[in-house]
């Protein structure tokens, strides 16, 4: 039979009605699955308290939000993360102040060195009205900032020789993340900072292309750095605070019932990822051996730093704290400090 033209035109009309009522979600249909990107491994803090802010969606939707974690730099590096929130094609991702400080200034004030002596301290200024403060600086850069969470206190591991006095740093090459401010911090205490994403980290130790690294140490000894770094110091001189963040665009697109949802799911995994990291102080769950143990085990060579040693690498980085009060804005710099000398001992 032949078709004529109008005959043809009519069928593929039908043809394309039907494939529009086929393909249209029904009522019961699933909205697509929110994915969450970050770079820790799964077995860290900050990963299980991102499964448990997916669990707390879906249980408290019915499964109508989904959310799907995706640990160690599947969706890309962390400035890759941040780039692809705020342009939309990813809606969330949870990623460290340093490296967010190259979009939001204020919140590198967070990663000044030596800024914390303790979790009691961090958590007093974290949890006060100063979080709103810096908070308030994302909306303007495309984010809307959920609440911090954290990877830990960073310690460092070389190659090459203990580290007891900023002078033993001197022209180690030391992997830094991708912040200025990690980067002058490094090159104020003498060592060549080579910024690398997490992901890159294990093989250029194995290579030799770098000395060192500072991450918590748990994390070093689970992702086996220490396996190539046989030198550890127990610095701690950064708590990285990470921050969860949503395209502001997505977030403006959400229910107010959700948006208050999703805010009570973030609250909450802020409290299991600092509880599972406050476990990893102690104890190594994963090798089912405490810290000291495995130290002693593996005969690495370890230190751990005085109140004076720490003294001494407080006053090589004075300088960064003047240049960066006005890099980050006297308001919250200030505020910040004074709620940290506020929580110290009279």
């Amino acid at each position: 039979m032949i078709m004529t033209a109008e005959r043809t035109k009519n069928l593929l009309l039908a043809i394309f009605f039907t494939l529009v009522l086929l393909l249209r979600p029904g009522p019961g249909s699933a909205a697509p699955v929110i994915k969450i990107g970050h770079v820790a491994p799964p077995f860290h803090g900050q990963h299980i308290g991102l499964e448990h802010f997916a669990r707390y969606l879906a249980e408290h939707t019915d499964g109508r939000i989904r959310c799907k974690v995706f640990p160690l730099g599947q969706l890309g590096g962390e400035r890759s993360l941040a780039e692809q929130v705020q342009t939309g094609t990813l809606p969330m991702a949870v990623i460290t102040t340093a490296v967010l400080s190259n979009f939001v200034p204020q919140v590198g004030v967070l990663d000044l060195p030596f800024l914390f002596p303790d979790r009691h301290t961090a958590y007093a200024v974290l949890d006060s009205p100063v979080r709103e403060k810096i908070f308030a600086c994302f909306p303007a850069k495309g984010f809307v900032a959920l609440t911090f969470m954290e990877n830990e206190f960073r310690d460092l591991t070389n190659s090459k020789r203990p580290i007891r006095d900023p002078a033993d740093l001197k022209g180690l090459k030391i992997r830094t993340m991708e912040s200025p401010i990690f980067i002058d911090t490094f090159k104020a205490l003498g060592a060549e900072p080579v910024p690398m994403p997490f992901p890159e980290v294990y093989n250029a130790l194995e290579q030799k292309v770098i000395d060192g690294q500072d991450n918590p140490l748990f994390t070093s000894i689970l992702v086996k750095f220490t396996e190539v770094n046989h030198f550890v110091t127990r610095s701690h001189h950064v708590l990285t605070e990470t921050v969860m963040i949503v395209n502001r665009d997505f977030w403006e697109r959400l229910r107010p019932a959700d948006q208050k949802l999703f805010r009570t799911a973030a609250y909450e995994a802020m409290i299991v990822n600092r509880a599972v990291n406050l476990e990893g102080e102690l104890k190594l769950p994963r090798l089912k051996i405490s810290i000291p143990a495995y130290i002693r085990e593996k005969k690495l060579d370890y230190v751990e730093l005085t109140p004076a040693q720490r003294e001494k690498f407080r006053a090589a980085v004075a300088p960064i704290y003047k240049k960066y009060r006005t890099r980050i804005g006297p308001e919250i710099f200030d505020a910040v400090l004074a709620r940290v000398r506020e929580m110290q001992p009279r």
